[in-house]
């Protein structure tokens, strides 16, 4: 039996753990000699002692631990393989990658994973989040085989289908306390002076778009909604959030929504997906997620 055996080190880490070899011999349905046998034979062929036998138990030695450590690393490697490769049999692709942008709720979010995990025994989901141009950065350059909540125009050419979701509402919020929440009309001239909270594009190649604002109004470029949202409810920048996000947060009193003079901003979103005839998981997300009501209804709807 060889010291790098699947069998050899199952044994040796059972034995390790428990500091019995009856222990061992209990868990691994054989009789204590075997288990004794086994050891030595690993021993042996190592050339060093992995255990030290005391009266009643046996204890791991310095080079016995450093043994056993890296036996598990192996059995956890093995165990990958083998999953690997029993989810290779069910398909070329394994993972499928799922972008959502950082606009779209996450109410229907779990359901989605279970029903994913219920279909696909073999498969994992990969999920990501991006801001603006960046979803469609991601379904460009194969990061995501699917993308809920792409806004605006598409800015790539590609294989790819889109599917519209409906336009996502924005209000325009501010901390209770900021000085011009007291103000009836606002635009440019009471607000140049305070920071858009804008949420900063996620792409690298493509033009980074933001959150709409002012033009002489300076930025505050977050990374997602959370710190958004702290900031705003610190009362130390202003802007607009999509009205899902923000309702909750104005019907607490965290923050309030101000009517501006300028027509707010309405961004039409979209589902975008692979055009790839020979994976199943894209063609299953795509029905599972429904039509365009229920898209907008599940992602984007207040």
């Amino acid at each position: 039996m060889s010291a790098f055996s699947r069998s050899s080190l199952e044994m040796i880490d059972v034995v390790a753990r428990l500091g019995s070899f009856s222990a061992a011999a209990e868990v691994l349905h054989k009789v204590p000699s075997a288990i004794s046998y086994g050891v030595r034979q690993v021993e042996q062929e190592l050339d060093v002692l992995l255990f030290e036998r005391l009266p009643r138990r046996v204890a791991l030695t310095k080079a016995g631990e450093l043994f056993v450590d890296e036996a598990r690393v192996l059995l956890r490697q093995m165990d990958e393989i083998k999953m690997q490769t029993r989810r290779a049999a069910f398909g070329w692709q394994t993972t499928l990658k799922l972008t959502l942008d950082n606009v779209v709720k996450l109410d229907k979010l779990q359901f989605l994973i279970e029903a994913f995990y219920q279909r696909f025994q073999h498969a994992e989901l990969q999920i990501n989040m991006e801001v603006f141009n960046g979803s469609w950065e991601a379904i460009d350059q194969g990061r995501a085989d699917v993308v809920i909540g792409a806004t605006s125009a598409v800015p790539v050419g590609g294989n790819f289908e889109v599917k519209e979701m409906g336009v996502l509402d924005w209000a325009f919020v501010m901390a209770p306390d900021h000085p011009c929440a007291n103000l009836d009309i606002l635009g440019a001239d009471q607000l140049s002076a305070y920071p858009a909270v804008c949420l900063d594009d996620t792409s690298i190649s493509l033009p980074k778009r933001h959150t709409v604002h002012y033009r002489q109004q300076r930025r505050l470029l977050l990374p997602n909604w959370y710190s958004a949202i702290e900031c705003l409810k610190q009362g130390v920048g202003v802007g607009y959030m999509p009205r899902h996000i923000a309702k909750p947060l104005i019907d607490q009193k965290w923050l309030v929504e101000k009517k501006l003079i300028d027509d707010p901003p309405l961004s039409q979103c979209c589902m975008v997906w692979r055009n790839d005839d020979n994976h199943e998981m894209i063609e299953w997300l795509v029905d599972y997620l429904g039509p365009e009501q229920k898209l907008y209804q599940d992602w984007i709807a207040s």
